[in-house]
């Protein structure tokens, strides 16, 4: 006859669960992965140098003269546009016809498309409380208009009906506008796909129309047709993505046609913006691009500057390495070759 097992001990059972618990060995866990450890040999170092210097200095001379080629007009109008010293009574007032007539001259030929940007100064859109104030599901959903808890203090009109878009980054939207002429002949100004197509597609609904926008007792800005959805509305969409410094240009439109040197270049300005309640400042800015993008000689410059320092390391470490030589150790004495020693641990 067989024996009856006799029942497990609890105790047993215990250790035998905290064993199953212990994490088993692994290679990750205890930092035994097989490593790239390279010796940093002078030929290696010096190759290093040399390839970082052949590349980005060529890069730097390239960008440098792509933004030399790019032509760019900057008209700063925001003072002369006001002709009286109440510069804020001026703006803030209704009746005031604010057209304002400037005249540049083109110094180079600039080749279509040439973009349209207007420029404003200490504006800082990256305050925290100006950059919540915004509903992104109201923007993008049609029944979320109700959602204006983050707008305050442009959530609600007087009588307690919501505000589409909502917040103070649609609520001071820009509203100067810009007519212009070449050689007193009208030309126009494509204000379409001036915003990112990711944009109109995700942020803003094709189905959500503005509601009771500006109709409180302070006008921030521009009006919104109220017959246009917010997927439409590209200056709305160009507005509300803040940007990260006070001083920033926002994409206007663009002119499809060339414009030739010493054209001379028109543009009649309604000067409604409101910058001189805080001391900002506006300009108008018509620049081509290339493929860097607009003018910017900084990535050139520093790219040059990286690139020069290489070389220059290099070179000096080449004259170091001739003169005055050092002697490189025996790879078998590091630590992670201390299995391959003659002596034991």
């Amino acid at each position: 006859m067989g024996s009856k097992a006799s029942p497990m001990d609890p105790f047993e059972m215990q250790d035998n669960s905290n064993k199953s618990n212990k994490p088993k060995y692994s290679k990750f866990t205890q930092q035994e992965l097989p490593a790239c450890k390279p010796l940093l040999t002078p030929a290696i170092v010096i190759s290093a140098f040399l390839l970082v210097g052949i590349i980005f200095v060529p890069v730097g001379l390239a960008s440098l003269a792509a933004s030399h080629e790019i032509v760019e007009l900057i008209d700063r109008y925001d003072t002369t546009c006001v002709p009286m010293a109440d510069k804020v009574g001026y703006i803030q007032d209704s009746k005031t016809d604010k057209s304002c007539t400037r005249t540049l001259t083109v110094p180079k030929h600039m080749k279509s498309p040439i973009q349209i940007y207007y420029q404003i100064g200490d504006f800082y859109q990256n305050h925290r409380r100006y950059v919540k104030s915004r509903s992104d599901k109201q923007l993008r959903y049609k029944n979320a208009a109700h959602l204006t808890k983050d707008c305050e203090p442009e959530g609600y009109t007087a009588d307690g009906a919501p505000i589409v878009p909502c917040g103070l980054i649609a609520w001071s939207l820009f509203n100067d506008t810009y007519t212009i002429s070449v050689n007193k002949k009208a030309i126009e100004v494509n204000k379409k796909d001036i915003a990112w197509q990711s944009d109109k597609n995700k942020k803003f609904g094709s189905d959500v129309y503005p509601r009771n926008f500006q109709n409180g007792n302070l006008i921030g800005g521009a009006k919104l047709n109220e017959s246009i959805p917010l997927s439409e509305q590209e200056d709305l969409i160009v507005w509300m993505r803040t940007a990260a410094l006070p001083t920033f240009r926002k994409l206007y439109g663009r002119i499809e046609t060339d414009i030739m040197a010493n054209d001379q270049l028109t543009v009649v300005i309604q000067n409604n913006y409101n910058t001189y309640s805080f001391g900002g400042s506006k300009a108008l800015v018509l620049s081509t691009t290339s493929w860097i993008g607009g003018k910017n000689s900084f990535i050139g410059v520093a790219y040059l500057i990286v690139g020069g320092l290489c070389l220059f390391l290099a070179l000096v470490f080449v004259v170091l390495y001739m003169f005055k030589p050092r002697t490189l150790g025996d790879p078998s004495f590091l630590s992670w070759n201390r299995d391959t020693l003659d002596c034991p641990n």
